[in-house]
């Protein structure tokens, strides 16, 4: 199915990230008076900051607020690290709640010193342990495949297929996946396996961004959609064929973006987001 024209912006949610040298403040502002609908919320933008006022303030500037990231970095070979990291999972989920945020989007990590199949048995036993802390709190856990580039310490989820066999495995309406672009445009089993996300319902999130070429920087050097080398409408059209009617989230790491004036910044992501996602 071809991706139909994007001609509003009732779809659009942009990261606290994209543009973090705003601060959460600004950024509502921003984001509201260029009709952006939707926020996704960086913990570390809510630093020092009362959590529910904070969430009020976006709603006020009539955002959505779509997810809180990140959770995730389970796996270490240190059994101390790995009850810091569920704990810290668990006041992930507490701040998704008090923010007003339905969902905490997991970047799994992995252990250098161990085994990819031993982090993803960390990964599996790390969620299912604050599992019971999102139906609690009506807090919905997106694990976000990386790219493989990443195995060594980010995540050793890294295809979608082993998202959603996770997914699978744990077997709750409150754990799905999290598609971006980034990290899996180049899998050539990526169709498929999206609409395996719509066949077991736990597509929770789409990232878009592009991948620029050469990429300078493998972590901050994201590409505005349109600039790069994924097929970035041709994803979307796979995303809304599983019946995805959520946010297209821009979620751009760059230091040459962050370099530059934001609110510029704020229109390229408008402009490119309707001609080019």
């Amino acid at each position: 199915m071809r991706a139909k024209p994007l001609t509003d912006l009732s779809q659009l949610c942009v990261h606290t990230i994209t543009t973090k040298p705003w601060s959460i403040e600004t950024a509502a502002q921003k984001f509201s008076a260029a009709g952006v609908k939707g926020i996704t919320v960086w913990r570390d933008a809510l630093h020092g900051r009362n959590i529910k006022q904070t969430g009020q303030l976006l709603r006020d500037s009539g955002l959505n607020i779509v997810s809180l990231c990140r959770g995730g970095f389970f796996p270490s070979i240190d059994a101390a690290k790995r009850k810091t990291a569920i704990d810290d999972n668990r006041k992930a989920i507490e701040e998704a709640a008090e923010l007003g945020a339905p969902m905490v989007v997991l970047v799994c990590g992995a252990e250098a010193n161990q085994s990819l199949e031993d982090s993803r048995k960390q990964i599996q036993d790390g969620i299912e342990a604050v599992l019971p802390e999102a139906k609690s709190a009506g807090v919905k856990l997106a694990i976000e495949p990386l790219h493989p580039m990443y195995a060594d310490t980010r995540s050793a989820i890294n295809t979608l297929a082993q998202a959603n066999d996770m997914a699978v495995n744990i077997n709750s309406s409150y754990v799905g996946v999290a598609v971006d672009v980034y990290h899996l445009w180049w899998d050539p089993t990526l169709e498929q396996e999206i609409k395996r996300c719509g066949k077991n319902n736990h597509l929770f999130a789409f990232h878009i961004c592009d991948w620029n070429v050469p990429t300078t920087d493998f972590l901050n050097d994201r590409g505005l959609m349109g600039e790069g080398c994924i097929p970035v409408k041709k994803m979307r059209g796979w995303v809304e064929e599983t019946g995805f009617n959520g946010f297209y989230e821009v979620e751009i790491f760059s230091n040459k973006f962050w370099s530059q004036d934001q609110s510029q910044f704020l229109n390229n992501i408008i402009k490119d987001y309707k001609e080019n996602s």
